[in-house]
């Protein structure tokens, strides 16, 4: 299983960070705590024949 790593922005203080994507599940949403401010940060990815399609970053 591929786990390929994603460049995303916190949507509160701005501070870039990588992620981790789990790439044999479609479609996932879950909420992370961002490293720099702990703020919470809502992720929807989607993934299509084990590529990552989107991922969006939310408050």
């Amino acid at each position: 299983m591929e786990t390929p790593e994603q460049e995303v922005q916190c949507p509160f203080c701005g501070e870039p960070f990588t992620i981790v994507v789990d790439t044999s599940v479609d479609d996932q949403s879950y909420v992370e705590d961002c490293y720099v401010c702990c703020r919470p940060i809502n992720f929807h990815v989607v993934c299509e024949d084990g590529e990552v399609v989107s991922v969006n970053a939310a408050r």
